[in-house]
């Protein structure tokens, strides 16, 4: 997710759902309210989780890439290994029984156009096995198109499965679990993102990903459980919130790396 911008989102919202006067202004005042109540504690920086996890393990390492957004990066995690590629790292090596090498790629405030940039960052040469991706939350925010969202989301895709790599994709959370953001300016993301999610779904199904609906798998535990599963801002996951969603992810991660290994020869150069 990252830096949010609902008073931006408000504005064009209200506009092209034809919202009365009225109605844009009360918006605008909960958008101000959710900006107050949100803020940015968490500052603008994750915690380096990238290493060989359980280095124990016999053979070569599996190589994990992680890309897309904070909750990617794994804002608000307070150890490494509560970060989501942490955790997706050190499940993916227990049940594999292979020790797996994290690269996180991802940023904090990206959105699905940087997906180019941050596969532009790789070192020459590198090779992941299986990829995982999670953007969205900005996308909504910053008002991005869905059609601009999904175009960037399949460009990567296809990069990474140029490269050999199996990727999958968890598709943008339910914005509508934010309970700093008051009604109905809530109801308006939340229909937003399940818009996109419903939208990178699609695209990355085409492009030859494995997509895992978050909204669905994890989005009922973020609305039932808010103070367990967000971190101290309310807005990014907490070390459970990132938990539960990396169990969500990990039966299709555990898929693609099987699928990657049985395929790929390994070097000691990778």
């Amino acid at each position: 997710m990252g830096r949010t911008r609902l008073p931006i989102l408000l504005g064009a919202t209200a506009l092209t759902a034809g919202f009365a006067v009225g109605g844009r202004v009360l918006l605008t005042r909960q958008a101000a309210i959710a900006r107050r109540r949100i803020g940015k504690p968490l500052g603008e920086d994750s915690l380096d989780a990238d290493r060989i996890w359980r280095r124990s393990l016999d053979g070569e390492p599996i190589e994990l890439l992680v890309l897309g957004d904070s909750l990617a990066a794994g804002l608000g995690a307070a150890r490494r290994k509560e970060t989501l590629g942490g955790r997706i790292a050190k499940g993916l090596a227990v049940r594999l029984h292979r020790p797996v090498r994290l690269r996180t790629a991802a940023v904090v405030g990206s959105e699905s156009p940087d997906l180019d940039a941050q596969l532009d960052g790789l070192a020459a040469g590198y090779r992941p096995d299986v990829a995982v991706i999670v953007v969205g939350g900005n996308d909504v925010t910053h008002r991005l198109p869905v059609a601009t969202s999904v175009r960037h989301l399949d460009a990567a895709v296809r990069r990474l499965r140029a490269l050999g790599a199996e990727v999958v994709v968890g598709t943008c959370p339910d914005l509508g679990s934010l309970r700093p953001v008051p009604q109905p300016l809530r109801r308006i993301v939340s229909s937003l993102s399940r818009r996109l999610a419903i939208a990178q779904t699609d695209a990355a199904r085409l492009a030859g990903a494995e997509p895992v609906d978050l909204r669905r798998s994890v989005g009922p535990m973020f609305f039932d459980e808010p103070e367990q599963m967000f971190s101290l801002d309310r807005f990014h996951p907490s070390a459970l919130g990132y938990r539960r969603t990396a169990e969500a992810l990990l039966p299709a991660v555990c898929r693609g790396a099987q699928r990657s290994v049985r395929t790929r020869p390994h070097s000691a150069s990778r």
